[in-house]
């Protein structure tokens, strides 16, 4: 994906590594923790899993949007200039 940008516009290995190991970690937990919800049910857990995964992948991506949304508003009313989504010094 880095590769893919423009280069003049390609972020720095450090915030492309930032950025990806958020996204990877994010992944990894919510793996995890539907695998764990899915096998602590009688019914049939690959069921389980894959509504959770759907439920994470739209309602939760819902969610996250106005999260971010709310923050960034309060960020800038606030000027808190250290708190501004992907901006790492």
């Amino acid at each position: 994906k880095r590769f893919s940008e423009p280069k003049e516009q390609r972020r720095p290995w450090k915030i492309w590594f930032y950025d990806t190991s958020k996204q990877a970690v994010g992944a990894l937990f919510i793996h995890f923790y539907n695998v764990f919800l899915s096998s602590r049910t009688e019914e049939d857990p690959c069921f389980l899993y894959l509504l959770n995964f759907i439920l994470d992948t739209t309602l939760g991506m819902l969610l996250i949007w106005l999260g971010v949304k709310v923050v960034s508003r309060i960020v800038q009313r606030k000027k808190y200039k250290y708190l501004l989504f992907g901006e790492y010094g």
